[in-house]
């Protein structure tokens, strides 16, 4: 499932999405806020750049804006089904959820949206 070559792989590990060798993000640890989006500028392996034109990530604040939404409804539905909350600790529940995996969101949408417009090369992969 998660074997290199698979848009997953690259996609839940922040690596190259045309050799999946190494990570596109100067600090792996998304909890490191201060540097939550700082991109390496390309790929030392395969040299991709990674900012394909100016702006290019702008796009990812609508798959960060998809992920929200169903991270919200998925919360909504444990906490107030599974969880028999009230609507306003439901709805609190969602904030703080939100809250606490902006810095996941963040880079999974980003992640995504470049492994929309990449794909994996395996004349660029080495092991």
């Amino acid at each position: 499932m998660l074997k290199k070559g698979s848009k997953l792989n690259s996609i839940l590990t922040g690596t190259c999405p045309k050799c999946q060798n190494e990570s596109m993000y100067k600090v792996k640890n998304p909890l490191n806020l201060s540097k939550v989006l700082d991109m390496n500028e390309k790929c030392s392996y395969c040299n991709l750049k990674y900012q394909i034109e100016p702006s290019f990530f702008y796009g990812a604040m609508y798959v960060s804006y998809g992920l929200n939404v169903a991270i919200g409804i998925a919360t909504f539905i444990i906490s107030a089904v599974f969880l028999n909350a009230s609507l306003g600790q439901s709805f609190a529940a969602i904030i703080v959820t939100s809250l606490v995996l902006q810095p996941f969101v963040l880079r999974l949408a980003r992640n995504i949206y470049i492994n929309m417009f990449v794909s994996y090369d395996p004349k660029t992969a080495t092991e």
